[in-house]
């Protein structure tokens, strides 16, 4: 019997992804454990391996690369020797199919319900519009409607050419596509902010410690592998959650689930949008390790070659700002974490010294963004105190690791 190969969901949040290419050929043997397909999930691409030994079927309706795919479609079979394929349709995804790129003006057309992907604007078109893939795909990266396309094909067949032949707007003037990951970052920060009763507070600390720390650190290492000011302030982060374990808890069907262990995200600007990789166990890491991990990660993440396992599992984030001037700002909730520490830029402002003197020291600003269902105002605020403290007295990081959560 025929086995399916469907879209997995590689993430509890997973709805859909985006089906990339075959690894395998039409007819090809696989075996379990072979990379099988490449999928590009909310925030990474990675090859899906194989769970079943056969021969591999890729049907008329196979998705197409660069197609959004929802979980659980029937994407090709794996058959045993000599055994025929299934018939086409005869699959139990229930969601729109796509068929097979054939050459604009050959076959028969056939209607197709053309389901596009949220992200772009073409579920205008009538469903009796046979389109095709070529023209699809071509669409999809113009930013065509479909419905103001002309048919020009055999029985009113909507052909590349088609689309080619219709002027697009200049950016700016009329809507653009909007890319996959830009649409889920798009998604999430609508379910945080309908999902969680978000309060932020702000506190002003003093970093004149801390520029200190790095300056020696820097010294000690010659400029190489220095951590950063979000390793030091991670560290920090992962040593008051250990005192105030709620603010790392998830709410999940009216439940609230405490950490196992400190995994914190960091927020990194990448080409394509916002990625969380996330720092295992902070708390009991050297400040070495996390310097080493956090740059491994953000090399990853901004080269598209960070796996869906780094993106996971993080129980808080730190999101920064400060490279960019930026004082303050609020930041959103990694939902469905319970808070996010948002980092400003470090200034030097003038500040009352011994005896009412006027000396000038480095601040920083520091912006907590906590679920309030969850929180309440004033134990955020002694959490806030103490990772003020901490960056104020940031050299403890170097003497022990937190406790585990």
């Amino acid at each position: 019997m025929a086995i399916e190969i469907t879209l997995p969901r590689l993430g509890w949040s997973m709805e859909e992804g985006v089906f990339q290419s075959w690894l395998k050929n039409e007819g090809e043997e696989v075996k379990s454990g072979d990379p099988l397909f490449v999928l590009e999930t909310d925030k990474a691409a990675q090859e899906v391996e194989a769970t079943d030994s056969g021969i591999l079927h890729i049907p008329a309706n196979a998705p197409q690369s660069g197609e959004v795919t929802k979980v659980g479609r029937v994407l090709g079979y794996l058959l045993a020797p000599g055994e025929k394929p299934p018939a086409v349709g005869a699959t139990s995804a229930a969601v729109a199919e796509t068929p097979k790129d054939v050459a604009d003006d050959q076959a028969a057309p056939q209607p197709v319900a053309v389901q596009a992907p949220s992200a772009t604007p073409l579920a205008a078109v009538s469903t009796e519009t046979p389109v095709s893939p070529r023209a699809r795909r071509a669409a999809k990266n113009r930013g065509v409607d479909l419905s103001r396309v002309e048919p020009g094909g055999a029985g009113g067949r909507i052909r590349e050419k088609d689309v080619m032949a219709v002027e697009v707007s200049s950016p700016g003037v009329g809507g653009q596509p909007v890319a996959n990951l830009r649409r889920i970052i798009a998604a999430r920060m609508m379910q945080s902010k309908q999902s969680t009763a978000p309060v932020t507070l702000h506190a002003r600390c003093d970093a004149s410690r801390l520029v200190l720390l790095r300056r020696e650190l820097k010294e000690a290492l010659g400029g190489d592998g220095v951590p950063s000011y979000n390793d030091i302030i991670a560290k920090v982060v992962a040593r008051a959650l250990a005192k105030h374990p709620m603010l790392a808890s998830r709410w999940e069907n009216d439940e609230i689930f405490m950490p196992e262990s400190f995994n914190i995200g960091l927020a990194v600007d990448t080409e394509q949008g916002l990625l969380v990789p996330v720092i295992k166990d902070v708390g009991n890491l050297p400040l070495s390790a996390v310097s080493r991990k956090s740059r491994e990660l953000i090399e990853s993440a901004r080269s598209r070659r960070i796996s869906p396992q780094d993106l996971q599992g993080g129980v808080f984030t730190i999101t920064s700002l400060g490279s960019f001037d930026i004082e303050s700002f609020t930041p959103i909730i990694n939902y469905p974490e319970t808070a996010v520490l948002g980092i400003g830029s470090i200034f030097r402002e003038p500040t009352e010294g011994e005896g009412g003197t006027i000396v000038f020291r480095d601040m920083m600003r520091l912006s907590l963004t906590f679920d309030h269902r969850v929180v309440d105002g004033a134990p955020a605020a002694r959490f806030l105190q103490d990772v003020r403290q901490g960056v104020e007295t940031p050299a403890i990081v170097l003497l022990a690791n937190a406790p585990k959560a």
